[in-house]
């Protein structure tokens, strides 16, 4: 049985844990939040560490420190952040919904992350390249898109 059918995601081990990222880049995508009603909504503009081709972050080890924003993710976390993707392994996991068929770790290749449409390669803007007072005009509906359960 894989780990993630037999374990919790506070048992996991830290390797087990990072494996879990399909590297989609979505959790990466700048939010805007509606001050007036708390909504929140999703850019296509990107953190200025995303790689906007591998989705991979540029200094994933010092990422918090060089943007504050930037929010380590944990079992408990990821049970109360209401902007994490639904197609996020964490997320998915942790309401119960276990791994997609395009997750790295059920296809074996990162590759099925890109084909079913759930990465953000080459479908972003850098955040340098965007001014803030600009950013509603990036707003997008697809990062909350899920591709069918099976291709």
């Amino acid at each position: 049985m894989p780990f993630w059918e037999e374990k919790s995601l506070e048992e996991m081990t830290a390797e087990e844990w990072e494996s879990l990222c399909d590297g989609c880049g979505r959790c990466c995508l700048l939010k805007l939040e509606d001050e007036d009603t708390g909504e929140i909504y999703v850019s296509d503009v990107r953190c200025t560490l995303l790689n906007g081709n591998t989705c991979r972050c540029n200094n994933y080890a010092e990422r918090q420190r060089l943007v504050p924003d930037c929010i380590g993710l944990t079992p408990a976390n990821v049970r109360t952040i209401s902007w994490m993707p639904r197609t996020c392994a964490y997320r998915r996991l942790a309401e119960g919904r276990g791994l997609a068929w395009w997750h790295p770790l059920v296809s074996g290749t990162p590759d099925t992350v890109v084909e079913a449409g759930v990465s953000v390669a080459g479908r972003t803007v850098p955040e340098g390249s965007v001014r803030p007072t600009d950013w509603e005009d990036h707003i997008v509906s697809w990062p909350d898109a899920e591709p069918p359960d099976a291709i």
